[in-house]
């Protein structure tokens, strides 16, 4: 018998702009053929930073999917969020009390979502939960722990830290990890080995029509290296800013940085940036098949998923050597470098421009990494293993009850 699916994630929609969210579709929807249902348990939102209601429909559908939309009961409140943020960034002690306060403030607020898991638990023989760090999936999980797989997306930051996450990472049957680097760290800070697990990951597929030249000729852009995602504090771009203006005085060319992504700190006036602002597939994947290169410049990862594009199409990289999974990426592929420091990304970024050759031997790595670890195929098989485990483990539990 097929299996019954519900997801949890905190935004879900062709609309949203985020790596985690991404994933979650392409997951679902990769999973539907061998499902008897997937459903998804959401927001309304689509911007991450306020979760206010956009969405209007309580219910949709997308690719097969049937989407169960639940209104947010409190939008975040920056100033006050930013305050209580602070603290744990500090590394200041907080109460429980204070933690879940932390929790209500992060969001995104929806009591009713842990309502319907609650009462609908006999109604799906699974649930996944998408990314740890949000309060669907700490005030879900422990709703349907014998039933629950969780998708952390967790990299090494301060949140992790904190006691209200124990739950998430203690109560679940089964973790389903994006890389060894991320299973490795939650053993490392939970001690739960006892958990079952496996790696996951997503499957990678750029589109067949891929044009370089038509991305050049759009924007009028020729030699230029590319930036892909959401530019704010979060994912460093601010010191990339000041890394390639250095970069560009220490050795003067045309090259360009074009970032293409979503504002959320400005990118400053300077003749060597351009930004593209939120571009659609066909203009990213085609700006990054242009591109010299893709830099990463992010100390917080769990997988990437414009690096392993990047890798697909025969594109190298240049990431932030602080982040063990992007490193990981580098060292497994031989398709890319890492940088610590500033002297380090302007040297080993003239040295990547310097020598195409080994630009395209990188490139040809790259690809075979993909294709060898990022296949839906492998990916799936590896989750639906996972979820009969959990589905007969929870059979047993309950016949142990009786």
């Amino acid at each position: 018998m097929k299996p019954k699916i519900c997801f949890v994630v905190q935004r879900y929609g062709l609309e949203v702009n985020g790596g985690a969210e991404l994933h979650c579709r392409q997951l679902a929807e990769h999973l539907l053929p061998y499902c008897d249902s997937v459903d998804v348990l959401t927001t309304k939102a689509i911007d991450y930073m306020t979760w206010k209601d956009e969405y209007p429909n309580d219910e949709d559908f997308i690719h097969g999917i049937r989407v169960l939309r639940f209104g947010v009961k409190a939008p975040r409140e920056l100033s006050r969020f930013n305050v209580i943020n602070q603290k744990v960034y500090d590394n200041k002690p907080m109460s429980p009390s204070e933690e879940q306060k932390w929790l209500d403030e992060q969001g995104p607020l929806v009591p009713d979502m842990i309502r319907y898991i609650k009462n609908h638990k006999a109604d799906y023989d699974v649930f996944i939960f998408f990314t740890y760090l949000y309060y669907q999936t700490v005030m879900g999980v422990p709703e349907v722990k014998d039933k629950a797989i969780v998708i952390p997306t967790a990299h090494d930051e301060p949140f992790l830290k904190m006691r209200i996450f124990e739950r998430v990472f203690r109560f679940p049957k089964a973790f389903f990890f994006n890389t060894y680097e991320e299973r490795r760290l939650i053993h490392k800070k939970f001690y739960n080995h006892f958990v079952r697990d496996d790696l996951g990951g997503v499957g990678v597929e750029a589109p067949d029509n891929v044009s370089a030249q038509a991305f050049k000729e759009k924007y009028h852009i020729d030699n230029y290296v590319v930036y892909v995602g959401r530019i704010d504090e979060g994912k460093n771009c601010r010191q990339l800013f000041e890394d390639f203006i250095r970069f560009k005085k220490k050795y003067p060319s045309d090259l360009k940085l074009v970032f293409m992504g979503k504002e959320v700190i400005k990118v400053p006036e300077h003749e060597d940036f351009i930004s593209l602002g939120f571009v659609d597939d066909e203009d990213k994947f085609n700006g990054i098949a242009g591109a010299k290169a893709l830099i990463l410049p992010s100390k917080y990862e769990s997988l990437s998923m414009v690096v392993l594009e990047a890798f697909s199409m025969n594109i190298p990289v240049l990431v932030n050597g602080e982040c063990e999974v992007l490193k990981a990426h580098c060292t497994k592929s031989n398709a890319g470098f890492y940088y610590n420091n500033t002297e380090e990304f302007e040297e080993i970024l003239n040295y990547m421009l310097s020598h195409e050759d080994i630009l395209r031997k990188m490139g040809i790595c790259g690809h075979e990494y993909v294709e060898a670890y990022y296949c839906w195929d492998t990916i799936v098989s590896r989750l639906l293993r996972l979820i009969q485990y959990v589905i007969q483990d929870s059979a047993s539990d309950m016949r142990k009850v009786q």
